[in-house]
C-alpha cells in the first residue's frame, strides 16, 4: 500500500536558539536583496486571496516586479471572504492573561500536536503586527466602549483574542488587501491577470521557473516566467463536492506542483466545520457556513428523547440536552471544531437529530437575547442571522438555528520549510496552500491569521534568501523547451477531455467522488472503509476517463472544461488523502480512526509511532507514492492527551 523511503532528509531550515528568538535571528541572518536590485527580479503570485494579495502587494511595495493571477474577475471574489467570524491575535486587550506564548500553546494543542513548533510560534508573534497593519489600512473592526478594538472568544481557547468586524471579517480584511494590491497595480509594480487559471508549474534544472495558464474567456494557453513562483491558492475541501468553499475553489495548482516534485504533506488532515446549515436535499451543490463566532452566544442542544418531533420552542429545559456543556464543562460550546463536529455526529447517529431530515442540531440564542437584548445580538451577528433566514425561511431570533458539520478547511497542503519554500527550489506556498501551522485541526479564527501572516510578513521576509542567489540572472524565456513541452502537455490534456464524448457530466463524477470521500474519509474513518474507498475511487477514475462528456470547445469560455481539469485532479488527490488516512494508524484532530479511541470515545494519538509529518512524493501515474517523514519535536508544548473537560 505505502512505499516508505527515509533516505531523503526533509530539512525544515529552522533557526537555532530559543523559540522566542528564532524569527528575529532568522531575519538578521538571512540573505537580503537591496532595494535597487529588487527591480531586477520577477515573481509570480498565483491566487489573490489574503495570502496572495498580501504577498503580491508587499513584494510590489518592496520593489520587485510581480505578476499576480486569479481565476476570478476580481481579487475581491477570493474565498478569503468566506471567513466570517474573526482573526486571532495575542494583543490581550481584554486583560484576561493572553500572550504570544498562550496563542502558540493553544494552536499547537488545538492541532493535536501535529504541527511544527517553530512555525506556529512565529505565527503567534506576527499576529499582533497583522492587527496593527490592517487597522492602519482601514479595517473596520468592532470596538468596545473605551475605544479599544473589541474581542470575542472562539473554540479551543479560554481567552478572548478574536478581532472581528461583525460577521464579515474576511470580507473586510480582503478589501484592505485588495486596496493594497490595487495600489501596487496602479504604481506599476504588480501586473494583475484576472480570469486566468494556472494549470501547471514549469520546472527547469530542478527549480521552478514559471507557470502555464489558460485564459478562461478566450481559452488561450500561455506561459509566464519568473525567478520565483508563489502558490497562494487556498485549500481543497471541494474534493468532498459539498463543502463550505466557493464552488470554484480547487486543488489544481498545488496538485500540479506535487506532480512536478513538490511533496504533499498531511493530505488527510481535513476539517469538518461544526456550524453549517444542514444539507437540504440531494441536489444541493454547496453548503453554507454559519460562523463559529455564533458559538459565543448560542447554546447547542438536541432533544433528550430520541425522535422528539416537537417544535424546539415547545421542548422545555428539562427535555433538552446541552451536550457540549455536559460533556466538556471547561470549554462548553467553545470546544475545538473537531471535537464539536464529532459530538454533533454522534447525536444525529443516535437518533437525536432535528429538522425535516433529522440531520441537524440546534444552535439557540434565546438565553443570549434574554440576557443581552436583541439589539446586541443584531449588532454582533445581524448579517449572519439575515443570511440564515433567507436560506431556511426561519427566523433565528425566534427559533433556534439548525446546524450540522460540513467539510471546510484543509490543514494539509504542500510541504514547506521555515522559508515557506517547497521541495522544489524557487516554488513557495502560502496560506492554506501549505501545511505548516495547524497540524491535525485548525482553531477557529486562525485562517485569516495565517493567510495575512504569510502574505504580509513571512514570505516577503523569507523569499529573499532564495532570490539573492540569482542576482543578474534573467528569467528563463518562455520559448525554452521546458515551457513549450508544458504547454503541449496541457493542450493534449484539454483535447482528451473534449474527445472522450461519453454520457455523464463532470458533476456526476464529482458528486460520486464526494460521497465516497465524506462516507469513508470524512468525520470518522476505518481501515475497512478506507480500503473500500481506494477501490471505489479507482473505479470512478476509470469511468471518468472513459465516459466523461464535455460540450463546447477549448477556444472559448467553457466552465465544464474548467471543472473537468479540476475534478481529474480531485480524483487523484482524493486517492492520496485516503492513502494517508489509511497509513496513519492513530486518531488526531480531524483525523479520527474508529480503531483508535480513548475509553471516553475521544481521539487517541500514537506519539511513539506517528509524531511526524507525512510528506508524500509523486512517483508516476501507475506507481504508489513514497512517504517521507519530518519528525516533530515538542520542546515547549509537551505532548499530552488533549482535554477540554
Amino acid at each position: 500500500m505505502t512505499t516508505e523511503h527515509n533516505a531523503r532528509v526533509l530539512d525544515a531550515k529552522i533557526p537555532d536558539g530559543p523559540i522566542q528568538e528564532k524569527w528575529d535571528k532568522y531575519r538578521f541572518d538571512t540573505k537580503l536583496v537591496n532595494p535597487s536590485n529588487r527591480r531586477k527580479y520577477d515573481i509570480i503570485v498565483v491566487g489573490t486571496g489574503l495570502a496572495g494579495a498580501g504577498a503580491a502587494a508587499t513584494l510590489g511595495e518592496q520593489g520587485y516586479n510581480v505578476k499576480a493571477f486569479t481565476y476570478n474577475d476580481s481579487s475581491r471574489r477570493a474565498h478569503s471572504i468566506g471567513a466570517q467570524g474573526g482573526i486571532n491575535a495575542a494583543k490581550n486587550y481584554p486583560n484576561d492573561n493572553d500572550s504570544i506564548f498562550r496563542l502558540f500553546y493553544d494552536t499547537v494543542k488545538g492541532g493535536d500536536y501535529r504541527s511544527r513548533e517553530a512555525n506556529v510560534y512565529r505565527l503567534a508573534q506576527v499576529s499582533n503586527e497583522i492587527i496593527d497593519q490592517t487597522v492602519a489600512q482601514g479595517a473596520p473592526y468592532a470596538r468596545e466602549y473605551g475605544g479599544l478594538l473589541d474581542n470575542r472568544s472562539f473554540g479551543g481557547a479560554q481567552v478572548s483574542r478574536t478581532f472581528y468586524a461583525r460577521g464579515q471579517t474576511g470580507q473586510q480584511l480582503l478589501l484592505t488587501a485588495y486596496q493594497a494590491l490595487a495600489r501596487q497595480v496602479a504604481a506599476g509594480t504588480v501586473e494583475l491577470f484576472t480570469r486566468t487559471e494556472m494549470l501547471d508549474v514549469v520546472v527547469k534544472d530542478g527549480r521552478a521557473v514559471g507557470i502555464v495558464t489558460r485564459d478562461l474567456i478566450t481559452g488561450e494557453i500561455g506561459s509566464h516566467s519568473a525567478h520565483a513562483v508563489v502558490l497562494a491558492t487556498g485549500g481543497y475541501s471541494n474534493v468532498y463536492f459539498l463543502s463550505t468553499n466557493a464552488m470554484n475553489c480547487n486543488g489544481t495548482a498545488i496538485w500540479r506542483a506535487y506532480r512536478k516534485g513538490a511533496l504533499f504533506a498531511s493530505p488527510s488532515f481535513t476539517q469538518i466545520h461544526p456550524t453549517c446549515i444542514p444539507v437540504g436535499d440531494e441536489f444541493q451543490s454547496k453548503l453554507v457556513l454559519m460562523s463559529e463566532s455564533l458559538r459565543n452566544d448560542g447554546r447547542i442542544w438536541v432533544p433528550k428523547e430520541a425522535g422528539d418531533d416537537r417544535p424546539p420552542n415547545d421542548i422545555p429545559e428539562e427535555g433538552r440536552d446541552y451536550y457540549l456543556e455536559r460533556m466538556y464543562p471547561a470549554f462548553g460550546n467553545l470546544v475545538p471544531r473537531d471535537v464539536a463536529s464529532r459530538a454533533a455526529m454522534r447525536m444525529v447517529q443516535s437518533g437525536h437529530g432535528v429538522g425535516p431530515l433529522k440531520n441537524g442540531v440546534y444552535l439557540d440564542f434565546a438565553d443570549a437575547i434574554g440576557r443581552l437584548g436583541r439589539k446586541t445580538i443584531e449588532d454582533r451577528y445581524g448579517n449572519l442571522f439575515e443570511m440564515y433566514e433567507r436560506i431556511t425561511d426561519e427566523n433565528p431570533y425566534e427559533v433556534p438555528m439548525r446546524i450540522y458539520p460540513a467539510p471546510h478547511y484543509t490543514m494539509g497542503g504542500l510541504w514547506v520549510d521555515y522559508n515557506l519554500e517547497t521541495t522544489i527550489p524557487g516554488l513557495f506556498a502560502a496560506g492554506e496552500a501549505n501545511f505548516s501551522d495547524h497540524g491535525a485541526n485548525r482553531l477557529g479564527a486562525s485562517a485569516l491569521m495565517q493567510g495575512l501572516a504569510d502574505g504580509y510578513f513571512v514570505l516577503p521576509a523569507t523569499i529573499s534568501s532564495y532570490l539573492a542567489n540569482w542576482l543578474n540572472v534573467p528569467p528563463v524565456p518562455t520559448d525554452d523547451p521546458e515551457f513549450v513541452e508544458a504547454e503541449q502537455e496541457l493542450k493534449d490534456r484539454i483535447d482528451k477531455f473534449l474527445s472522450i464524448n461519453g454520457t455523464h457530466t463532470v458533476d456526476y463524477f464529482h458528486r460520486k467522488l464526494g460521497k465516497v470521500m465524506i462516507d469513508e474519509c470524512g468525520m470518522s474513518r476505518s481501515r475497512e472503509g478506507l480500503e473500500k474507498a481506494l477501490e471505489q475511487i479507482a473505479e470512478i477514475k476509470r469511468d471518468f476517463w472513459s465516459d466523461l462528456r464535455v460540450l463546447g470547445t477549448a477556444e472559448s469560455l467553457n466552465q465544464s472544461l474548467e471543472r473537468a481539469g479540476r475534478v481529474a485532479d480531485f480524483l487523484e488527490l482524493g486517492e492520496l488523502m485516503v492513502r494517508d488516512a489509511l497509513d496513519r494508524e492513530e486518531s488526531c484532530g480531524g483525523h479520527f480512526r474508529v480503531e483508535h479511541v480513548t475509553d471516553e470515545g475521544e481521539a487517541k494519538r500514537d506519539d511513539e509511532n506517528f509524531a511526524f509529518v507525512s510528506a508524500w512524493e509523486w512517483t508516476g501515474e501507475d506507481s504508489p507514492p513514497i512517504r517521507h517523514k519530518e519528525p516533530l519535536e515538542f520542546e515547549y508544548v509537551p505532548l499530552s492527551q488533549r482535554s477540554y473537560k
